[in-house]
């Protein structure tokens, strides 16, 4: 992982020269950290010290219980000391009155570029991150008990929000008129691609609600063709979600929660059936979305410059989500309330094989997750705002606020004059704001991959994989080239060069334009062309492509199977693919594959 501190080396150099600040000490202290804690310094404690660097922003001071392992000179940390000099106070560590954004953007940089690398962590951390999901769980159960007294207001203020909505899901379900689909990812049964279609078992608590023979088949006969051969599962015979750790950082693993097929497949017939329904409605629509994250963004970058929305974020937003919230809030709508009940997983193994029954609405990995935890945490920020007014809250009072409260996910966006009830409120129902990543005192804010500083673009640009050593490393080339090519447009040029010297050592690295299919260097000064496409008239270049292996999952020879997959297809447009039928599912591997292809 050397090639990482040689990276480092050389965009602090870089930065340095920039701003005609010596970095000599600063080099030596990060040298001498990565020799003795290795890869963790770079991923883990500097994007710790990235994290206090931007609390301090935000409270506009450093104090002395932030940077915690990093050695002080006055009243700044000594590390990348020539560049907070230009941001705050040496003797105080007041933040000055006119800071210099570029050492601002520089620090951010250095410290957080490498946090969020998709290294597998150790044994020890996986363990950690099982255990903190199974106390997670315990907490919510805690939660739970006190959840009768504080509801009231929930389900009014939720009613006022979503019944407009529930009342036409709850319908739809009524009438069996959902679209349900199948997503490309692994499911608990093990079952892929286009095998998803061959249908052999049904949760009986699902048939209650969503009968087999309209979901899962084209018509009647099928289903009675199949019925031989399908398997009712009752309750205690149900697939538990699979609690499955993916890479995410050094210092913790992602976790996901696998579904089993059938329930996967209805989960996304009532997402879509609420997206649909929350599009037809002007005052919910613009309160949460999660096709784009642009109006957090603009917002966070509004919230920097006047101070007045903050930008929230929790800490394991999902699994703190309960599913007395959820159905609270469905109470009034049986078909709907049912609906969700049935396609939601009660129980989940863990990868000690141990069994937990949930408390939890769901984690990551059903469908229904993100919409459902948007619902409960806009509903919980205008009950909120209702205690901080003292008032009941109208649909005319929610309707003011528009533009001033937003939700994607887990990045909530609240008016300043109300964070400290809203946070409280959260905290009641059992949720946990993440107090190092919400902002609100300052001029920083940050929501959805995007920083500010009154009202500055600061965003950074993060490495994803380490670099890569062989043309066999796909991902790692091509997170290399992104990497490159946004450094490159933020004038880190000396880097860039050092970074180009490595691409150029596993692929043809050609100067292209970034429309262009090629893993290409992208310039200021053009694209080249090595010669002309004989009959399209475009460049060519030598280059590598991306190509993705596709998963053979061939049903071409089970009908009914085909014909249901057809059915489902949403839109007036054809198959994208093809090949549909033969290969579906994510792909087996992605592959760098070297040769001609036009250049813009």
């Amino acid at each position: 992982m050397k090639s990482l501190m040689l990276l480092f080396r050389s965009i602090l150099i870089e930065y340095g020269d920039m701003f005609n600040t010596s970095t000599t000490r600063d080099l030596k202290t990060v040298e001498s950290r990565f020799e003795n804690e290795g890869l963790s310094f770079l991923t883990i404690s500097l994007p710790n010290f990235g994290k206090d660097f931007e609390k301090s922003l935000d409270q506009g001071y450093v104090d002395r219980s932030l940077f915690q392992g990093f050695s002080w000179r006055a009243g700044l940390p000594q590390l990348f000391g020539g560049f907070l000099d230009l941001i705050f106070d040496r003797t105080s560590g007041v933040l000055l009155d006119a800071p210099d954004i570029d050492s601002i953007r520089a620090v951010r940089q250095l410290t957080l570029q490498f946090g969020k690398i998709e290294i597998e962590c150790s044994p020890e951390r996986k363990d950690a991150a099982v255990q903190k999901y199974i106390e997670c769980e315990r907490e919510v159960r805690i939660s739970d008990k006190s959840f009768d007294s504080l509801k009231e207001p929930f389900e009014r203020i939720g009613g006022l929000l979503w019944n407009d909505i529930f009342s036409r899901m709850d319908q739809s379900i009524h009438d069996l008129s959902l679209i349900p689909k199948h997503g490309p990812g692994a499911t608990a049964d093990k079952l892929v691609g286009n095998n998803k279609f061959l249908v052999k078992s049904w949760p009986s608590r699902l048939e209650e609600e969503f009968p087999i023979s309209e979901y899962a088949f084209h018509s009647y006969a099928a289903y009675l063709s199949a019925l031989p051969a399908l398997n009712f599962l009752e309750p205690g015979q149900e697939l538990p979600v699979k609690v499955t750790l993916v890479p995410k950082t050094l210092k913790t693993p992602r976790i996901i929660c696998v579904e089993p097929t059938a329930m996967q497949y209805m989960q996304q017939a009532l997402m879509r059936n609420f997206e649909e329904n929350l599009a037809l409605d002007d005052i919910s629509a613009g309160l949460i979305d999660y096709s784009s994250q642009v109006p957090n963004q603009e917002l966070a970058k509004s919230g920097s410059l006047t101070g007045a929305l903050a930008t929230l974020d929790l800490s394991e937003a999902s699994d703190r989500v309960s599913n007395q919230h959820v159905r609270s809030l469905m109470r009034n709508f049986p078909h709907l309330l049912r609906g969700v009940d049935a396609c939601r997983s009660r129980k989940a193994v863990d990868p000690s094989g141990t069994v937990h029954r949930l408390a939890k609405f769901a984690s990551m990995g059903s469908a229904l997750c993100f919409p459902m935890e948007a619902v409960v945490f806009c509903t919980l920020v205008f009950v909120g705002i209702e205690r901080k007014l003292n008032t009941r809250l109208t649909k005319k009072d929610i309707k003011s606020f528009l533009g001033k409260v937003r939700i994607y996910g887990d990045d909530i966006i609240v008016p300043v004059d109300f964070v400290d009830s809203v946070i409280s409120t959260l905290e009641d129902f059992g949720l946990k704001v993440n107090a190092g990543k919400s902002f609100w005192t300052g001029k920083f804010r940050e929501s959805c991959g995007k920083d500010y500083y009154d009202g500055i673009d600061i965003s950074i640009v993060r490495l994803r994989q380490v670099l890569p050593s062989s043309r066999k490393h796909s991902s790692e080339i091509a997170a290399t080239v992104s990497f490159r090519n946004e450094l490159y447009k933020r004038g880190l040029w000396n880097t860039v060069k050092h970074l180009d010297s490595i691409i150029e050592r596993v692929i043809p690295f050609p100067r292209t334009a970034e429309t262009s299919p090629a893993l290409g260097r992208f310039s200021f000064l053009g694209f080249d062309q090595e010669r002309m496409h004989p009959s399209l008239q475009r460049p060519l270049v030598r280059a590598a492509v991306l190509k993705a292996k596709p998963r053979p999952s061939n049903i071409l020879d089970e009908g009914d199977a085909a014909l249901q997959k057809w059915f489902l297809k949403t839109g007036e447009l054809p198959f994208a693919d093809v090949n549909h039928l033969s290969y579906a599912g994510r792909p087996l591997s992605v592959d760098i594959k070297i040769g001609w292809t036009h250049s813009y």
